[in-house]
């Protein structure tokens, strides 16, 4: 092993390590003070369980990356993005100990994505094809839509930690056939050494939920990666990573307009949901979720390489099968 390679598992295992402790400590805290989660119209678990390991997680993430900025030279992109995920996060506070309603929650995070969107230094995200102006507020609306998605499907067991670890992980490897600088790895490596961390403890039957301060901090500087990527060329990995988290949250919503549904409200219609319903244990379902984010990874990578189409058209598919075989699954056994 190479002494590079040393200090990457090394730096990674520390962090997901601190984690765990991070986690762990706050899940005692929570559950001294009686904040957990109660079952809801929306969620797929049966017992009241501890929510809010983003308090843990997001800072943690945030001060690595404070971090990594000024060891590059205070730059000011990764204080940037760590500053609008603790600015989120903040608010998600908030929600997770008092409650807000929909149209305050949803102000902050388009104060928080315009912020970030008026002072990112990348090149177009959409590759030159709209004006400037008008690719920034494209991709505003796509980071906007990400950060939703991102809380949306965070509703069964592992299922928001093994999305993290498929973009952050996927992200390194696509620098690494694309020939990025290694540094660019790092910012991906920390928030997949966080996403280990939590998997300790949401690993099913999980002992502690992410919240909404760990879905709406993650979804920023998740989001903040892939549009980086995007910026620098390798938009399809921007596409296809998260591209069952975009697919089932997208399909889902349009269902619900169609039928005039209420899509602020809370729900379990999410393909990965009903498929629970249908009873199919937590841990099968982001196993087949899991299992397709490798294929996700490999097809970005393939991208990488300088094959687009077919890594597009081979992802969709993919994704594709995967929503064939929940919703045949939930057409099975539908639970009430």
């Amino acid at each position: 092993m190479s002494a590079d390679a040393a200090l990457i598992l090394a730096a990674t295992t520390a962090l997901a390590a601190l984690s765990a402790l991070a986690v762990g400590g706050v899940r005692r805290v929570l559950l001294r003070h009686g904040i957990h989660d109660e079952p809801n119209p929306r969620s797929s678990h049966t017992h009241p369980t501890p929510r809010g390991a983003g308090i843990a997680l997001v800072p943690l993430a945030a001060l690595a990356w404070l971090a990594l900025d000024a060891l590059a030279g205070g730059a000011g992109q990764l204080a940037l993005g760590a500053g609008l995920a603790l600015a989120l996060g903040a608010v998600a506070l908030f929600d997770d100990l008092r409650g807000l309603t929909p149209l305050p929650r949803l102000a902050a995070q388009i104060a928080v994505v315009a912020a970030g969107m008026g002072l990112f230094d990348g090149g177009p995200v959409f590759q030159g094809l709209l004006p400037l102006w008008l690719d920034r507020v494209a991709a505003a609306l796509a980071w906007l839509w990400f950060i939703n998605a991102f809380n949306f499907m965070d509703g069964i067991d592992a299922l928001s930690a093994a999305q993290t670890l498929v973009i952050a992980l996927g992200l390194v490897a696509v620098g690494a056939v694309a020939g990025w600088p290694g540094a660019r790895a790092w910012p991906a490596l920390v928030l997949a050494a966080v996403a280990l961390g939590f998997l300790v403890w949401n690993r099913p039957p999980a002992r502690i939920f992410l919240g909404e301060t760990g879905a709406a901090g993650l979804g920023v500087l998740l989001g903040w990666l892939l549009l980086d990527a995007a910026a620098r060329g390798a938009w399809p990995a921007a596409l296809l990573l998260p591209g069952y988290y975009w697919a089932d949250a997208s399909l889902t919503l349009l269902r619900r307009l169609f039928r005039g549904a209420k899509i602020w409200q809370a729900h379990r219609e999410h393909a990965y949901q009903r498929a629970v319903r249908a009873g199919w244990p937590h841990g099968r379902v982001t196993r087949l979720v899991a299992v397709l984010g490798l294929g996700l990874i490999a097809a970005a990578c393939a991208a990488a390489a300088g094959r687009p189409v077919i890594a597009l058209a081979g992802g969709t598919v993919l994704v594709a099968a995967v929503l064939v075989r929940l919703e045949r699954a939930a057409a099975r056994r539908p639970r009430p």
